[in-house]
């Protein structure tokens, strides 16, 4: 591959501080290319690590050692800084074994060391790829290839005490490394640090209800109840005495006195799931508590209660849909990405869940668990089971990549979580590394979402599949940010 390979390892290291420099890091850091760790069973915490691939057209080298060739140092992205690791250590790598160069048509990569590649899980020895792609080397190491800020931003909100271990689960049992996976938890800080009602806002499986009990936990009112229902398994005619309680003997005789959820959440949250499901005349019954006296009534009773609760709302649904006034009253919201945008947590999160798995059903999981240097548990899987996830499309998120990995253990012979496919999987549509198709990787201009709304008829997920992007969500924020509304004006 053309390019050279002479320049000074430090150049690397002294683009990167550079930047961090920059009045950038207050703005948020433009993405960059990116490969990010995404399993590698020699030195299994590296899993997140990333290079970044500088955009100068020089050829850049990853394999075993350290030798001063042009060779790319791995960092951990934490919020504010970036913390340099050691070089890779595998054994079945080549010192020199896989060159990478980003040119106006993408980043080119070329297999140079012993260790045969596949680029989304097609052999080949060269190719073009682009965000989203994988680069797989037999056992050994798992590369994703991405855009995103190589720093993570300094924690606006969240206290430092509440950032875990890289790689692991944090006090607020949020796990993940990606730019998506900190804004989440800062959003969060700020929405437990408000006093106001909150909309938690989230495709299916993404993980809503931690992300509430997580807004309860850092709220000032973590000692205090978190009262939890799913407002879509109410029945419409007894949502009134199921939210605000009734009177001993109403409606009928005999009934017995029920504070309701509104009373039993006093002093705390009231966390709502699938607020949409509610019809709006329905959602209207809230109104009034969610006012600053928290003012309701019981069944039966002429005389009004208070309660002084914040309201946790959340929906899969398009915010729009729920009723205007409803919507007005819960003022801080919180949006929880989809696997789509958060692509290099997969790995975390399949070790994650294995590891769980194992706690609560031994003797289906504990098999594929081993004892790591410390004695801290490991999860055996494939490489190539990790790769595959990492090429799937999940209409429920986290909980769809679960069902997937029950399917693996189930299909596993030994005690390593292979892949096994199944006939609902939906992959990727990507087969061939030169022809890899990815999301759009660059924000869309102004008149595009413009246009693309106007053609929608303001359906904002057929506007966002127009445009290339991840989801609705990321539509949301776009429009948000340029203060498009959904008529595309």
């Amino acid at each position: 591959m053309p390019g050279d390979s002479s320049a000074p390892r430090d150049l690397h290291k002294t683009t990167i501080a550079a930047e961090s420099d920059s009045p950038s890091r207050r703005r948020g850091e433009p993405d960059v290319n990116v490969l990010v760790i995404a399993w590698y069973p020699h030195e299994p915490d590296r899993v997140g690590e990333l290079a970044v691939i500088p955009a100068t057209g020089v050829t850049q080298v990853i394999g075993r050692g350290d030798e001063d060739d042009g060779r790319l140092r791995f960092f951990r992205a934490r919020p504010g800084r970036l913390e340099p690791t050691e070089p890779l250590a595998s054994p079945a790598l080549s010192r020199r074994q896989l060159e990478v160069r980003v040119d106006t048509d993408g980043m080119h990569v070329r297999r140079v060391g012993q260790c045969p590649m596949r680029v989304n899980g097609v052999a080949t020895d060269e190719a073009v790829v682009q965000p989203a792609d994988t680069l797989r080397f037999r056992q050994e190491l798992l590369l994703l290839c991405t855009r995103r800020a190589a720093r993570i931003p300094p924690l606006r909100h969240l206290e430092p005490d509440k950032v875990g271990p890289f790689g692991k689960p944090d006090a607020l049992g949020i796990l993940g490394e990606s730019p998506a996976a900190w804004a989440l938890r800062d959003q969060i800080s700020f929405a437990a640090q408000s006093s106001a009602h909150v909309l938690v806002l989230g495709e299916t499986g993404t993980g809503k209800e931690l992300a509430a009990r997580a807004v309860h936990k850092l709220s000032s009112r973590a000692g205090r109840p978190l009262v939890a229902r799913n407002a879509a398994t109410i029945p419409p005619g007894l949502v009134d005495a199921e939210l605000f309680g009734n009177v001993r003997n109403y409606p009928n005789p005999g009934m017995a006195e029920r504070r309701g959820l509104i009373g039993q959440a006093d002093g705390g949250f009231l966390f709502l799931d699938e607020i949409g499901e509610l019809p709006a005349e329905l959602q209207a019954h809230l109104l009034r508590v969610l006012d600053s006296g928290g003012e309701y009534q019981r069944l039966g009773e002429s005389s009004s209660q208070r309660s002084d609760l914040r309201l946790i709302a959340a929906t899969n649904r398009d915010p729009t849909e729920l009723k205007h006034d409803l919507l007005a009253r819960l003022t801080v919201s919180v949006e929880v990405p989809p696997l789509a945008e958060r692509l290099e947590d997969i790995p975390l999160l399949v070790e994650h869940l294995v590891l769980r798995a194992a706690e609560m059903s031994p003797k289906v999981a504990a098999r594929f668990i081993e004892r790591g240097a410390g004695g801290t548990p490991r999860v055996r899987a494939a490489t190539r089971l990790i790769d595959e996830l990492m090429r799937r499309k999940y209409e429920e998120n986290t909980r769809g990549l679960e069902a997937i990995l029950w399917a693996a253990m189930a299909g596993s012979e030994g005690d390593t979580v292979e892949w096994s496919e199944r006939p609902t999987d939906r992959p990727a549509a990507r087969s061939e590394p030169p022809a890899s198709r990815s999301p759009r990787n660059t924000e869309p201009p102004e008149g595009e979402i413009r246009a693309a709304l106007a053609q929608a008829e303001g359906n904002v997920a057929r506007a966002a599949k127009a445009l290339g992007l991840t989801s609705r969500y990321a539509l949301y924020r776009l429009m948000q940010k340029l203060g498009i509304d959904r008529g595309g004006g």
